[in-house]
């Protein structure tokens, strides 16, 4: 795609730029799913401007060439690789009387490259999943898929998600957070070491603020827990403990529809070989299986979908979420975790369980762009 062509907008045709990519340890992920989607979306309904972020954070012209975006030998693809330029700058209008992007190169005059009338944002992990490029977007004034600022921001981080959800009655464990400042000080280790034995074995260890299952530790010995805790913080300075549970692993979709939220056929996460849980490697390179529908009776699957919707309410949320729940061994359920921007890879649970409920990946695709549309920026 050619800077030329980019700035031809098509009568009658909304144009979605999908903005994919960032700086999280998650940017191979954002670049697989957003493959996905340029793959699925209705070009006889769409125009679409793809927008990759490097992990440097300029937003870079990337060509509409989903096959290049994808998992090679065992690699994730990189927005670097399919930029078209190394030193060009995409802008997004800095006002909301303006939808207009604009292309910028040094020495060069900028260049538009037309309206935007809706973004796509498939960014995971902190720097865009967590409120931060949804903040930026209300600024602009520019309608996006999605939750808003707070929902954003609170579903990317473990320990409000926690509080919030337990505040409204929803199951979520016993856990615990190390804060940057105490673990930098002897006496704030030690502190975060007692809360943390007390929790019981075995423990997990993660990044407050991350996704993908990156920088996740399960831990059985306590003498392996302050390597553990490191591991978490080369993603997140602010780390979640949680005791681990014994349980079935099951997901659950949900979808902004016009008279409300619903919530799809659930899915078990069947995680085999050698992986003891569903961590990056199991998620994306070894592919677990995912069982859809997750096999459950009529009264168990009633609850999951009235839990998961019951969540997404909780925190405000907007056009989709997945819910992450754990079945316990007395019929319980626990939240694990909400994922405001699910992954959309061809692997993903998302757009599987949708599917599997009777919304197929392009219309579900469509629904996500069309609700979007008809919301407006700002207080709501």
């Amino acid at each position: 795609m050619s800077i030329e062509q980019t700035s031809l907008n098509q009568p009658g045709k909304p144009r979605v730029a999908i903005v994919f990519g960032g700086r999280s340890s998650e940017h191979g992920v954002s670049v697989v799913t957003a493959a996905s989607v340029l793959r699925a979306i209705d070009r006889s309904k769409y125009e679409v401007l793809p927008i990759g972020i490097t992990h440097e954070g300029r937003w870079a012209l990337v060509g509409d060439e989903p096959s290049r975006m994808a998992i090679t030998d065992g690699r994730m693809p990189d927005v670097a690789q399919v930029a078209e330029s190394v030193e060009g700058q995409v802008s997004l209008p800095l006002s909301p009387g303006s939808r207009e992007v604009v292309w910028s190169e040094p020495g060069e005059a900028p260049k538009a490259l037309g309206d935007v009338d809706v973004v796509l944002p498939l960014l995971h992990g902190p720097w865009g999943e967590d409120g931060t490029l949804q903040g930026l977007l209300e600024l602009s004034g520019v309608p996006y898929v999605g939750s808003g600022v707070l929902a954003s921001a609170v579903g990317m981080d473990k320990e409000f998600t926690k509080r919030v959800l337990d505040s409204h009655g929803i199951g979520v464990g016993d856990w615990t957070v190390v804060r940057p400042r105490e673990w930098e000080s002897e006496d704030g280790r030690a502190a975060a070491r007692e809360r943390i034995a007390a929790l019981g074995l075995p423990l997990f260890v993660k990044p407050c603020r991350a996704g993908s299952s990156m920088g996740i530790t399960k831990v059985k010995d306590l003498a392996d827990l302050d390597t553990a805790i490191e591991e978490a913080r080369r993603h997140d300075p602010k780390v979640i403990v949680e005791r681990g549970v014994t349980g079935r692993e099951i997901e659950c979709a949900v979808l902004e529809f016009e008279d409300g939220p619903r919530a799809s056929v659930p899915a078990e996460i069947l995680v085999g070989g050698d992986f003891e849980f569903y961590d990056f490697e199991a998620k994306y390179i070894d592919s677990s299986d995912v069982e859809i529908p997750a096999k459950l009776g009529a009264e168990e699957t009633a609850e999951i979908r009235r839990q998961a919707v019951a969540a997404f309410e909780a925190l405000g949320c907007e056009g989709l979420a997945r819910v992450d729940f754990f079945l316990l061994e007395d019929g319980s359920w626990m939240v694990n975790e909400i994922n405001t921007m699910p992954g959309f890879t061809p692997i993903s649970a998302y757009p599987k369980m949708w599917e599997a409920t009777g919304v197929p990946y392009p219309e579900l695709i469509d629904r996500l762009l069309a609700a979007a549309l008809r919301r407006s920026t700002g207080l709501r």
